[in-house]
C-alpha cells in the first residue's frame, strides 16, 4: 500500500506518486509559528492538516522524521526587512526579556496543540538555537557569489540568481511582474535590487536580540532559519515540505533559491501547502475583524459564536475539509460538525457490543477499499470520513438486526474504523474522562443556574471562574450549560 500514495506537488502543480528517498524513512519539514502571539485558526489549520499526514505515514509503515520549527529571532514588522523585530518590540512594551515572550507564546501554542491532539514532531528546533548553521550558510552564499554585503547587513542577490535559475518555480509567477510591484525602494536600504531579501540584519544599537558574526553584531533574516534547520536535520534534499499557501510567494520562493544557491540543488522534492479560512465566505484576517483564537472557539467567547465548541469538534471540522481547499467557519457548520462527529463516536462505541453472524450481507472489504483510496489521493479526508459514515450506516444496521456480518469481517470493520477515527483522524472520545465529576457538576450547574435566575451575577460569575480555575471550563448555550475539563 505505501506505493499507491499519491501527492499533490505545488513545485510541479500535478499528483505524484510519493516515494521517500530513503525508504521507509520520510524526511519532513513544516514551517512552524512565530511565537510572538497567540496561535491563529489558520496556524491550528496547518498544523492539524499535517498531523493527519503525518498519521497516515506512520500508519502506513513509514518512519517520519517530522520537523517542525519554531521562529523566535529575525521576524521583522514589513516583507522588505524593514521594522522592529516583533519579539523585541513586545518585549520592550511589556518589560520583559524577548526570551519571556517567546516562553510564553510557545508554551500557548503546545497547549493548543494538545488540545487538538497533534502528534509532536520528531524534532522542533528554534531559530535562536542554531544561529550557528544559519551564519555559515549565510557564508556559502556569500561564497557563491549570489549574495552581498553593505554595511553590515548581507543581502541575496534575486536578480544575478534569476540569470540561471527560475526564482518563481514555486508559484508560476512573472519576475517582471514582481519587479513592477516593487517600484520604489525609497532610499530605505542599500538593496542592489528591489526583490532582493535580507539573510543577515545589522542590529541597530538598540537592538535587543542580537549576536555576533563575521559582518558585525546582527541577527538573521526571517527565511534562512528554515532553509539552515531543514539542512542540519534533514539533510540537502529531503521528502516534503510544507506550510499555509500564504508562505509559497515570498518565505518558500527564498528558502527554495538559498538552498539552490548553497546546495546546488532544491531542498524538498514534495511541496505542500494548505489553504486559507474564511469566516461566511470572507477571508478571515485581523484586519477585516473576522478573526479568532482557538480558545474563543473552545469557550465560545466570542460575539460570531452561538456557543462553544470542544477541540475535538473543531478538529473534525478541520478535517472535513481537504487541506488544498478553503475552509468556511461558521455556527451551522460547526454545528453539523459537532453532530457527525458525535455520530460516528457513537458508532464506534456499539461496535464491542455487535454480535457476529454465520456470514455477512456486507462487503467490509469494499469499504476499506474505498476509505484507503481516499488516503492515498492526496491525504483525502472527507472522503474518508464520508466512507465512516458509511460504516456507521452498517454499523448501526448490525445492532439493529437489519444487517448480518460474520466474525472475519466483524473483526476487519472494527479494526478499520478504528484505526482510521483514532489513529489517522487523530480523534478522541470527549465526555470519559471525570466522568465521576457528573453528579458534582450538575449541582454546581444548578446552583449557578439559580443565580442567575435570581439575577446574581456576582455569585454566578465566582463559580464559573473558581471552576475555570480548578481546570474546568464552564460552556454556554442558549439551551444549556456543558463543561469539559481543560
Amino acid at each position: 500500500m505505501k506505493n499507491q500514495v499519491q501527492v499533490y506537488n505545488t513545485l510541479t502543480r500535478s499528483k505524484e506518486l510519493f516515494i521517500p528517498l530513503q525508504p521507509p524513512l520520510v524526511g519532513m519539514y513544516v514551517c512552524g509559528p512565530t511565537v510572538y502571539s497567540d496561535v491563529h485558526l489558520g496556524n491550528c489549520r496547518t498544523f492539524v492538516s499535517f498531523d493527519l499526514i503525518y498519521r497516515y505515514l506512520l500508519h502506513l509503515g513509514y518512519k517520519v522524521r517530522y520537523v517542525r520549527n519554531i521562529t523566535d529571532a529575525g521576524h521583522l514588522e514589513g516583507d522588505r526587512d524593514e521594522g522592529d523585530d516583533k519579539f523585541a518590540k513586545k518585549a520592550k512594551l511589556e518589560q520583559v526579556e524577548p526570551m519571556e515572550i517567546v516562553q510564553r507564546y510557545t508554551l500557548g501554542f503546545h497547549e493548543v496543540m494538545g488540545l487538538l491532539n497533534t502528534l509532536p514532531p520528531s524534532i522542533e528546533p528554534t531559530a535562536t538555537g542554531h544561529i550557528a548553521e544559519q551564519i555559515e550558510m549565510v557564508k556559502e552564499i556569500l561564497a557563491s557569489g549570489l549574495a552581498y554585503e553593505v554595511n553590515g547587513t548581507v543581502y541575496f542577490d534575486v536578480e544575478k540568481y534569476s540569470q540561471n535559475h527560475n526564482y518563481t518555480i514555486l508559484t508560476n509567477r512573472q519576475l517582471e511582474d514582481l519587479l513592477a510591484n516593487t517600484r520604489e525602494l525609497g532610499g530605505q536600504d542599500d538593496k542592489k535590487g528591489r526583490l532582493d531579501f535580507a539573510l543577515w540584519i545589522k542590529a541597530k544599537p538598540e537592538h535587543i536580540m542580537r549576536w555576533p558574526s563575521p559582518w558585525g553584531w546582527g541577527f538573521p533574516g526571517w527565511h534562512i532559519e528554515c532553509s539552515a534547520m531543514s539542512k542540519k536535520y534533514l539533510g540537502d534534499t529531503f521528502d516534503i515540505h510544507g506550510g499555509g499557501l500564504d508562505l509559497a510567494a515570498t518565505h518558500h520562493t527564498n528558502e527554495i533559491a538559498q538552498s539552490q544557491a548553497c546546495n546546488h540543488h532544491e531542498p524538498a522534492r514534495f511541496w505542500m501547502h494548505t489553504n486559507m479560512l474564511t469566516v461566511n465566505g470572507t477571508r478571515m484576517s485581523k484586519s477585516a475583524g473576522n478573526g479568532f483564537l482557538p480558545g474563543e472557539l473552545f469557550s465560545g467567547n466570542h460575539p460570531s459564536l452561538s456557543k462553544a465548541f470542544s477541540p475535538m469538534t473543531v478538529r473534525f471540522f478541520m478535517l472535513q475539509a481537504h487541506y488544498r481547499s478553503t475552509l468556511d467557519f461558521s455556527n451551522e457548520a460547526l454545528e453539523a460538525s459537532e453532530k457527525g462527529f458525535k455520530r460516528l463516536l457513537q458508532a464506534v462505541d456499539l461496535l464491542n457490543g455487535l454480535k457476529p453472524s454465520d456470514q455477512s450481507t456486507c462487503d467490509v472489504a469494499a469499504l476499506k477499499a474505498r476509505g484507503y483510496a481516499a488516503m492515498n489521493d492526496d491525504f483525502n479526508s472527507p472522503i474518508l470520513i464520508a466512507e465512516l459514515f458509511e460504516a456507521v450506516k452498517l454499523i448501526n444496521g448490525i445492532n439493529d438486526g437489519k444487517v448480518q456480518i460474520s466474525v472475519a469481517d466483524l473483526a476487519s470493520l472494527s479494526q478499520f474504523v478504528k484505526q482510521m477515527v483514532f489513529d489517522v483522524l487523530g480523534l478522541q472520545a470527549e465526555g470519559k474522562e471525570g466522568t465521576e465529576l457528573a453528579p458534582l457538576m450538575d449541582l454546581v450547574i444548578k446552583l449557578r443556574n439559580e443565580a442567575k435566575a435570581k439575577q446574581d451575577y456576582a455569585t454566578s460569575d465566582k463559580i464559573r471562574i473558581a471552576l475555570q480555575e480548578a481546570g474546568i471550563q464552564l460552556n454556554d448555550s442558549k439551551e444549556s450549560t456543558t463543561w469539559t475539563k481543560l
